[in-house]
């Protein structure tokens, strides 16, 4: 009997916090930081591919081209850590035509070039020296991480005005303390604009080149932020 009372005086102290339990009022905002700066790094992927009937001499001549290459990079000072072998393949293909066995071979080389000035002479020199496929070029900032940071700060901020936008139409409330904070940020790499891309246009293949049209790059945050209304 005294253990049904003890229970039931239990449930019914229970009930009456859950009664005085109040939900707490917020508002849910999102916050876009985005900034836009002139790239100052280019990360490029090239490749020599070879083909030929016998897999033997098809990977040495893919060797040769790949060792002329590397040593064109190592001339232009490129540093050894901005630069090395990212794939190395050598596939045997069946012509059902000519009911033949080739073989190619490729090998990949990704190469982070922080002198954009050398541009164009590093791209002539190793297709030169036997590059027959550019896979990629991807512009870079060295400062990525500084910008990163930057942009979160403005998504906050972004997200804080919004809130007090919404809020200021409401008599007798204000934005509080935030409650929880969400990153929404997608992971990519920053996109170029192209918008802001210029080149040089020349006719005579004597005169100074610029094929690299630099522009800038956008790097963004999205942040969901609960205020707490006071």
């Amino acid at each position: 009997m005294k253990k049904s009372i003890f229970i039931l005086f239990v449930f019914f102290a229970l009930s009456a916090q859950a009664q005085e339990i109040k939900p707490m009022p917020l508002i849910n905002v999102a916050g876009e930081g985005k900034i836009k700066v002139t790239p100052d790094q280019v990360s490029i992927s090239v490749s020599v591919e070879s083909k030929g009937i016998k897999a033997a001499e098809v990977k040495k001549e893919n060797d040769i081209k790949i060792d002329e290459v590397i040593k064109f990079i190592k001339k232009m000072k490129v540093d050894a850590k901005d630069f090395q072998t990212e794939r190395v393949t050598l596939n045997d293909q069946y012509d059902y035509q000519k009911k033949k066995h080739n073989y190619v071979a490729t090998q990949t080389i990704i190469i982070l070039l922080k002198d954009l000035s050398k541009y164009d002479e590093l791209m002539e020199g190793i297709v030169d020296a036997g590059i027959n496929n550019i896979n990629n070029v991807d512009f870079r900032s060295s400062k990525l991480e500084s910008y990163k940071s930057e942009a979160r700060k403005l998504a906050m901020k972004d997200a804080k005005v919004k809130a007090e936008d919404y809020i200021s139409v409401l008599v007798g409330q204000k934005v509080g303390k935030a409650f929880t904070i969400s990153d929404n940020t997608q992971a990519y790499y920053p996109r170029p604009v192209y918008g802001m891309a210029m080149m040089k246009n020349v006719e005579m293949d004597s005169a100074p080149r610029e094929t690299l049209a630099v522009g800038e790059i956008e790097i963004i945050a999205n942040v969901s932020v609960s205020f707490v209304l006071e």
